[in-house]
């Protein structure tokens, strides 16, 4: 077969692509504040440049749950008539479903109006948003995304305990086996399907490997622009979640699935670069630290607890983020430390990079990395001030970041130095969403009250 067309630019280039592999079937994905693929599904003869599609603007704009907002500043954003949103596919996104039957495809759309203009709090558009300030300053951002999820049995009754799978052996993980090569190839079977799907859909994985807690594993993306990686780990979550399942188990992004067990968390390394020499701007020409690494840092220290909420986004995230369990507490920073909020792992000058350690996995990755360049641009165009380098246990230090999600959404209101870089109409709807979860949690009796008040208070 001719697939000479690897990475479609234009509408023309995307139906060659389609034709070439005998495409029958299009998925036509928008990614929701959950991060969740939205969407509708088309024969091939239905997807034509001219024909434009169209989803309802709060299919981006509701909660993990399907529920949104019924009065309040959500509707100074979104259209209390809830029109339509238009879809544009971008060419470049597209990917074939290695797991369907029949030839399938699935391409992105981006979200705009009638007029053209671009739906301000989608997430895919928040993020081009803040690449473009970078690009309009001649900076091109670079991103590598470190994703930790659990492999866990078939649980259908969410009133039970999730419990690690049974793996080639019969036996389930019972102890920690970090970094164990046997504890994965327990799963091979499964990670065969993962990794072909992978290479099928032209994913960047990188490196496999075991984590700290039982059936927790780790994902390493290789380095590219923030926009093409977060719709890799898009796809990647879409794409695991599908191959556990054939297993007979679930794949789980959420921070923090089992008690007593680490929590998962999505590292994002990023350096900047200089869009026309592609030095990075981290480092000054004799190989040390350049004002702009510090700059950076001093950003994140200074924004990143005011944006917790986008990157811990549920009440499970905060379980996560507690004293020892592997998870930062605080903003400081340090060299080759994995106890700090953010961490600079040792390198050449020209791989110099900031590692944000506060990111669960369960957060959406556009927000995500839409939120720490976020917070670095304003520390580069602030000329922010970073705290001394910590050499010790980040964790003996103070708490920095907020302790749960309500306390998170009070923060990232009263931050409007993000509201100006992310965008006021994200903010608003994104705020207002997380407060409607807030409240349906808030509405429900964990087994630890029954156990502990019932009798005792």
């Amino acid at each position: 077969m001719n697939t000479s067309i690897t990475t479609p630019k234009t509408f023309a280039q995307l139906e060659n692509w389609l034709n070439e592999r005998n495409v029958t079937e299009i998925e036509c994905l928008v990614p929701d504040l959950t991060g969740v693929a939205r969407g509708k599904i088309l024969p091939r003869e239905k997807f034509t440049e001219d024909r434009g599609m169209r989803l309802p603007e709060v299919v981006v704009a509701g909660s993990v749950t399907g529920n949104f907002p019924q009065e309040g500043a959500y509707f100074d954003v979104i259209s209390a008539v809830d029109k339509d949103m238009h879809l544009r596919p971008d060419p470049t996104t597209v990917r074939l479903v290695p797991w369907a039957t029949d030839p399938t495809a699935q391409i992105i759309h981006d979200c705009h109006y009638a007029n053209g203009r671009t739906v301000p709090f989608a997430p895919r558009s928040v993020l081009k948003h803040v690449v473009s300030l970078y690009e309009a300053e001649g900076l091109s951002p670079i991103v590598a995304p470190e994703l930790e999820f659990y492999l866990v049995a078939r649980n259908t009754d969410p009133d039970l305990p999730l419990k690690a799978p049974i793996g080639r052996s019969g036996r389930a993980e019972t102890s920690r086996q970090a970094y164990s090569i046997d504890a994965v190839n327990e799963f091979d079977p499964l990670f065969e399907d993962m990794y072909d799907y992978c290479d099928k859909m032209n994913l960047n994985v990188d490196t496999l490997i075991h984590e700290l807690g039982a059936g927790q594993m780790e994902i390493n993306f290789f380095h590219a622009d923030p926009l093409s990686l977060a719709d890799e780990v898009f796809f990647f979550k879409r794409t695991v979640r599908e191959a556990a399942m054939r297993h007979n188990m679930f794949a789980t992004f959420m921070a923090k699935p089992i008690a007593n067990e680490p929590g998962s968390a999505m590292h994002i390394h990023q350096s900047i670069l200089n869009s026309k020499t592609k030095q990075n701007i981290f480092s000054k020409k004799d190989g040390s630290p350049s004002p702009a690494f510090f700059h950076y840092i001093g950003g994140l220290q200074r924004y990143l607890p005011a944006a917790t909420a986008l990157v811990a986004p549920y009440v499970n995230s905060y379980r996560r983020l507690a004293k020892y369990t592997a998870a930062p507490i605080n903003i400081e920073w340090g060299y080759d430390n994995r106890t700090v909020g953010i961490r600079s792992p040792l390198s050449s000058p020209e791989a110099r990079r900031v590692e944000n350690r506060v990111i669960g996995s369960d957060a959406n990755p556009y927000i995500s990395m839409a939120m720490t360049l976020a917070c670095g641009y304003l520390g580069l165009k602030q000329k922010s001030k970073h705290k001394p380098e910590l050499k010790g246990d980040a964790y003996k230090s103070p708490y920095a970041l907020p302790r749960s999600l309500g306390e998170a959404l009070d923060w990232l209101r009263n931050e409007p130095a993000l509201a100006e870089v992310l965008g006021k109409e994200f903010i608003t709807v994104y705020t207002e969403v997380k407060e409607i979860e807030y409240s349906e949690f808030m509405r429900v009796i964990s087994p630890w009250e029954r156990e502990h008040l019932l009798l005792h208070v």
